[in-house]
């Protein structure tokens, strides 16, 4: 407590005359969460070691394990009521060797950076070769039909939409091609397709991310192929209309394996029954070092930890980090994290998750009842002097969403999306892009909200 008295006089001291809550108890003690946020080195640290010392942690891989190793070690070294392992099977899907792929053309060969798309089937060591046809739309596949595509290799170059504000948005207009583009190919007999990367940006990096087959079909190999390549390639077709490409990939699914998600608590003083959940998700993919995806959210969630026990706050419910496995193929994690709260008859107030990236927050939005989003709005008073003026009713995050039954408030974290697909599943999701000051920010802002809701109830 003499640690705890020391930081709210020190606030107090600072807000006077600063803002309309200098006198205000709850207005100090956030100031507090914020002030040593953005003093402190020890998330940004971590995060460095995961994404440096670890890396890309594709769900099921050595590298998946090691992070979880990670993880409840530095969870364990933070002195918690509580951590554990929570059991599952996940995917055990491999890249192989360096993708490899090129266009013969009048002028000679072109070669392009691709990467195979997340569960996709390799094409065997001879690779595969084939003619290309360029589609745009799902009514332009069904309209060329099995007499021009049977035998031929799909080409998915539709571009993201850049008109909406979120690049969310962008992403979402584009990555139906990535997730659908196999099977809906496979249907007129195409022996492979390409997919233009489900990104706003314009770059060299190819995009990796799940894809998806359906049992009753050819299972054909899939690639994703960059912005500024797919230019290229359209480019190419427009001058040879019977381009042939190459591509080899040698991914493979072995048998699944057995993974965990990683939890961490600080017991409830009055009300250890009822549990606030904040979390994010361990596995990323491989191709560079899963630092905003989702690297960041899980230390951000560590952080919020580690943030009440450094200023001396004393939770009255269970304050719960959860590491969920599994987020990018199948959300193993988050539906077994949910079955269990449903075995136990557990209480959940609140289930926030960050997966945007450490980007600059700028508020949080709500899957909740209308009198929980009232008085999740009411909190917002206490987070608009640090820019967080949005509390809107919209989406949560994935492995939190499982939750939806449980009756409790799902929360993600609004950041500014400009840069998040960028670095999406792409080779250039590393630490360096991850700015110290904006993800810690993030930490602060979540941890705010956890008081405030462990205080004042949902």
């Amino acid at each position: 407590m003499i640690k705890y008295f020391k930081y709210f006089l020190a606030s107090i001291l600072i807000l006077t005359g600063f803002n309309a809550y200098s006198q205000d108890v709850d207005s100090a003690v956030i100031r507090n969460l914020y002030s040593e946020a953005l003093t402190s080195n020890i998330s940004y640290e971590n995060l460095r070691e995961l994404c440096k010392n670890i890396g890309g942690r594709l769900t099921g891989s050595k590298h998946a394990n090691d992070a979880i190793k990670f993880i409840e070690g530095k969870l364990k070294g933070m002195n918690l009521d509580n951590v554990y392992l929570q059991e599952l099977k996940v995917r055990n899907w491999e890249r192989g060797e360096k993708e490899v792929a090129n266009a013969m053309t009048k002028k000679g060969r072109v070669n392009f950076n691709v990467c195979a798309l997340g569960i996709s089937v390799g094409t065997g060591d001879k690779g595969l070769t084939g003619k290309v046809i360029e589609v745009k739309s799902w009514e332009e596949l069904k309209n060329l039909g099995k007499e021009n595509i049977e035998g031929r290799i799909v080409f998915f170059s539709r571009a993201a939409d850049q008109k909406g504000y979120t690049t969310g948005y962008g992403y979402g207009s584009s990555v139906d091609q990535r997730v659908k583009g196999a099977v809906e190919s496979a249907r007129y007999g195409a022996i492979g397709v390409i997919v233009r990367s489900a990104t706003v940006a314009y770059d060299g990096y190819p995009h990796t991310g799940v894809m998806r087959y359906n049992d009753s079909l050819t299972k054909i190999p899939a690639i994703g192929i960059s912005t500024k390549e797919s230019d290229i390639l359209s480019g190419l077709l427009k001058e040879d209309k019977d381009l042939e490409f190459y591509f080899r990939t040698t991914c493979h699914q072995d048998a699944d394996v057995k993974s965990f998600n990683v939890i961490g608590e600080i017991k409830g003083s009055e009300f250890p029954e009822e549990v606030i959940v904040v979390g994010g998700h361990v596995d990323s993919w491989d191709l560079g070092e899963g630092a905003h995806d989702d690297g960041t959210g899980i230390v951000q969630s560590m952080e919020v930890l580690r943030l009440f026990q450094s200023i001396g706050i004393k939770p009255k419910h269970t304050i719960r980090f959860v590491g969920f496995m599994d987020e990018e193929i199948d959300q193993k994690g988050g539906r077994k994290y949910a079955d269990a709260v449903k075995n136990k008859n557990e209480k959940h107030l609140a289930a926030i998750e960050s997966d945007g990236g450490g980007f600059t927050p700028h508020g949080f939005s709500f899957e909740a009842s209308d009198a929980q989003i009232e008085k999740l709005k009411s909190f917002q008073k206490y987070l608009e002097p640090y820019w967080m003026h949005l509390f809107v009713k919209g989406g949560s995050g994935v492995d939190v969403g499982f939750l939806k039954e449980s009756g409790a408030a799902l929360i993600g974290l609004i950041v500014d999306s400009q840069r998040y697909f960028d670095y999406h599943h792409s080779a250039n999701d590393v630490f360096e892009n991850v700015n110290r000051r904006e993800m810690q920010l993030g930490s602060a802002s979540m941890a705010a909200l956890i008081y405030l809701i462990d205080k004042y109830g949902i």
